[in-house]
Formats: structure tokens, C-alpha cells, sequence
């Protein structure tokens, strides 16, 4: 923490699911519809939970592995889902308490923002703008911005590249051990919050900097690099 703390930020990277929104229900329904679509039983919301995280496209082909559906069936169920999902984005999901309220602090306080998310861009950014959150970045980048995806280091690197900070001075805000590997490998600082979707493991097992339970939070935790 008192690395955190002693640190001049420039720049802040936050995560989507699971961080800044519980998009569980929105998955629940947009994956129960496309397999119904199909002829497949639904799967559960602890799953859906344990899985999310690496992906829109993982989440499917593990979602049909769940149900013992062949992955051949893989492009038709992308194509259910997608058209479920375009239609109920942001319907079942919640803005997370102390989200606004950090997002504002960090903001009034010089840091750049953007959202970066392993969620495809064409269900992000409406869901950012549907929940009135895309006001607070200067970038959002969803799973399929760049050739890779986290944990691989490379979305963070070009993020930072993007906000025009040093990735030593960029804080990634995120929920699992994807955000905290990436962001290792980045050579970024990282802050996890503790109700999040971490493949069903305490965020304190991705060893992060520091774990957090609201956003906000982040006041205290960054007192001397932002007072």
C-alpha cells in the first residue's frame, strides 16, 4: 500500500465486468435465450460468474461445453447470442455502489481514465453509455480493440499508449487475476476490488497490490499521490 501511496499517477485503467458493473443477470438471460434458440438447457448464474472474464467468445464455448453441446455449434450460438445480447445490454445489469463516486474522485483529481474490458466493443460502449459511465473516460477499449486480450500485457501497453502515461504511473482497477496478470506484466501498479467475478477465488489470491470493496475506496488508499 505505501507503494500505492507514494506513487504520482497519471492515469487510472478500470475494468468493466464485475468492476464497475454486475452484468451477471445480462449474461443469464442473452445466453439462456440463444440456447434456447438451440435446444440447450440454460446454465447457471454460478457459472456464468466463475466463467466470465476472458471474453465474450470463452464464456460461449464454455457455455456449451457446460451443456454438452458440440463446439461445432459455436458460430451458430455466436450469432444467437449476439443478436440477444445487442437487445438486452445494460437491462440486466447494475452500476456497482462507489463506482460514480471514484470515478469522480479520480477525475477531479488529474488522473486520465479509460475503461478496458475483455467484452467484445459492440457491448461495451453502449453498456458504458446506457449506465451514463462513458462520461468519465477518455478511452474505452473493449476485448477485440486490440490483437490480444488480458492477461496478455499487450491491451494495457497501448492503453497507456493511448493516454500518453508511463504504465509504472497508470493504475489498473479490475476484479480478477486476469486484470492483476496483465497488469504485471505491464508493469502497472493494480487494485482489485473484492466483489468481482475472479473465477470463483478471493481477489487477494491474484496477489495485487491492494484489494478494495468499493471504489471509492480508492481516496484513502491513493491519499498522498492524489492529495
Amino acid at each position: 500500500m505505501s507503494t500505492l501511496q507514494h506513487t504520482e499517477f497519471q492515469a487510472a485503467i478500470v475494468d468493466l465486468d464485475g468492476t464497475m458493473v454486475d452484468t451477471v443477470g445480462d449474461f443469464e438471460v442473452a445466453l439462456r435465450l440463444a440456447l434456447a434458440d438451440l435446444g440447450w438447457p440454460p446454465v447457471g448464474r454460478d457459472f456464468i460468474a466463475r466463467t466470465v472474464g476472458k471474453g465474450s467468445e470463452n464464456l460461449l464455448l464454455r457455455t456449451l461445453e457446460q451443456v454438452g453441446a458440440p463446439a461445432a455449434l459455436y458460430d451458430q450460438a455466436w450469432a444467437r447470442y449476439q443478436h440477444h445480447y445487442l437487445a438486452i445490454n445494460g437491462q440486466f445489469s447494475a452500476v456497482f455502489p462507489g463506482v460514480v463516486e471514484g470515478l469522480k474522485l479520480l477525475r477531479a483529481r488529474g488522473l486520465r481514465l479509460a475503461c478496458l474490458t475483455n467484452k467484445p466493443n459492440a457491448f461495451a460502449r453502449p453498456l458504458l453509455a446506457l449506465k451514463g459511465l462513458d462520461v468519465y473516460f477518455q478511452h474505452a477499449f473493449g476485448g477485440d480493440a486490440f490483437a490480444r486480450k488480458k492477461p496478455d500485457p499487450l491491451p494495457l501497453l497501448q492503453t497507456c499508449k493511448a493516454l500518453g502515461s508511463e504504465p509504472v504511473r497508470t493504475l489498473m482497477v479490475g476484479d480478477s487475476r486476469n486484470d492483476a496478470e496483465a497488469a504485471r506484466a505491464a508493469g502497472c501498479p493494480v487494485v482489485l476490488v473484492s466483489y468481482g467475478y475472479n473465477h470463483g477465488e478471493p481477489a487477494a489470491s491474484a496477489r495485487p497490490d491492494a484489494v478494495i470493496d468499493r471504489i471509492d475506496q480508492l481516496a484513502d488508499l491513493l491519499a498522498v499521490s492524489l492529495g
